[in-house]
């Protein structure tokens, strides 16, 4: 039997009648009904094209024939938990482990980031048997209630901080404590957290974690300091405690150097716990938990086992296995590389034009533009932001939002098969809109965007 059709009017009332308002949509002014995708192309219901400079989640492009012939002939062998054995998740695990540094060896499969980050937060505790964590000012790690607690982006807005989390400065070189003009802001951004953690002792507490994206994403596309990671996984580890990095945003060859976006702070750097999660299945629910032969086994001696229904079945781990696939035989890592930086390229030349655009910033396919009212004070430009985004989905049909703690920060993850050409594009399509804001003075209205 196939699928009703609905009119995009008869679609959004039955949406805001039946599902929760606060699951909220892109462009909720006026929604763009999405009914099929092609590699960086989405389409409408009257076959418009759009450019999807947001889509990090289908990261090898959307409805990639590899990945969907892979979970066809999967799910029409075999679909069952893991706790039948099976090739798959062995082999998949495999291939990971060939990817991460030697001493992350063990993995526990699960079905979303949040649920990843939620594990990495049990085998920390386990493995030290202390409850404290430092986040990042900004992060965001998920929607579980104990995700939401080490989530500020979230927490502060709801129930407030727990005692047992301390929030350390966002590592923000542009608008941050510590910027661009001093002369080690990685060291001197550690040693704020060296500082969080004596705070911590002095209290009769004691650190189990600390919890960062490798790339702060919701921060507003933040590069980390160089230095930083590894000054403060010292630290975390003098206090007894380990170094969680979030991939879940910037897994899997976004960043172009690397396979995993950690590596940018050098080879003298290695989490305890690393947690993967969105792109890793281009769509299909797939996260995962990479960490060490030690804290497994901690995990493991607490005598209670650890059961996931959906977690590393044989589609999904066919899946992933054709993910890694062809991000290796298409070159996507080079491409994120190449486009990445043609895209920074031409932004910071936009930069140079426009004075509303305060920073350029980003490594592979993870770039952000931040836009200001004025560059001395760095006063973000929300508003404009809000408007550029709008204009191009309107004018362009071009798919961009925004990010940072004002939502003034342009961002770009698209999928890895982002070509030069669509770069060249958007960045034609941003100069353009800049050009008549700043001629007519434009008044943006706000709205949610």
């Amino acid at each position: 039997m196939a699928l009703q059709k609905l009119r995009k009017e008869e679609t959004l009332a039955m949406r805001k009648r039946l599902i929760g308002q606060s699951c909220r949509l892109f462009y909720s002014d006026d929604p763009v009904k999405i009914v099929r995708a092609r590699g960086q192309y989405l389409f409408d219901e009257n076959h418009q094209r759009y450019l999807d400079c947001i889509s990090n989640v289908h990261h090898v492009g959307h409805c990639h024939p590899s990945i969907t012939k892979a979970a066809a002939a999967q799910m029409d062998l075999l679909n069952t938990n893991s706790r039948f054995l099976h090739d798959n998740i062995v082999l998949y695990a495999d291939r990971l482990a060939a990817t991460l540094p030697e001493k992350l060896c063990v993995f526990y499969f699960v079905n979303s980031g949040s649920e990843a980050n939620d594990l990495a937060l049990r085998l920390a505790r386990q493995h030290t048997q202390h409850e404290d964590v430092i986040v990042l000012d900004h992060a965001y790690h998920g929607h579980l209630m104990s995700l939401i607690d080490i989530s500020p982006y979230k927490f502060r807005k709801l129930a407030g901080q727990k005692e047992w989390v301390h929030v350390a400065p966002l590592p923000d070189t542009y608008r941050g404590i510590y910027r661009e003009s001093h002369p080690n802001p990685g060291q001197a951004y550690a040693d704020s957290v060296k500082d969080i953690i004596e705070e911590v002792h002095k209290k009769g507490r004691k650190i189990c974690a600390f919890f960062a994206e490798s790339l702060p994403s919701v921060g507003g596309q933040i590069i980390l300091p160089q230095g930083y990671s590894a000054q403060v996984a010292e630290y975390v580890h003098s206090a007894g405690g380990v170094y969680v990095a979030d991939e879940v945003q910037t897994g899997f060859g976004r960043v172009g150097s690397h396979f995993w976006a950690f590596q940018l702070q050098g080879e003298g750097f290695c989490p305890d716990i690393v947690t993967l999660g969105k792109p890793m299945g281009n769509g299909h629910p797939l996260a995962c938990v990479a960490t060490t032969v030690e804290i497994a086994g901690a995990f493991t001696a607490n005598g209670v086992e650890y059961f996931n229904t959906f977690g590393g079945n044989p589609v999904s781990c066919a899946i992933g296995l054709a993910v890694l696939d062809v991000i290796e035989e298409e070159d996507l890592r080079g491409n994120a590389a190449r486009v990445g930086a043609h895209l920074k390229d031409l932004l910071t030349k936009l930069q140079k034009r426009h004075q509303i655009i305060g920073d350029v910033r980003g490594v592979g396919l993870f770039v952000g533009v931040e836009l200001v009212k004025d560059r001395g004070q760095r006063t973000p430009a929300t508003e404009t932001a809000a408007l550029v985004v709008k204009r191009l989905k309107e004018e362009d049909r071009i798919c961009v939002s925004t990010d940072g703690p004002w939502e003034s920060v342009l961002k770009f993850k698209p999928p890895m098969c982002f070509s030069m050409e669509d770069a060249e594009l958007v960045v034609q399509c941003i100069d353009r809109i800049l050009k008549d804001v700043e001629a007519n003075d434009l008044k943006p209205e706000k709205e949610e965007i």
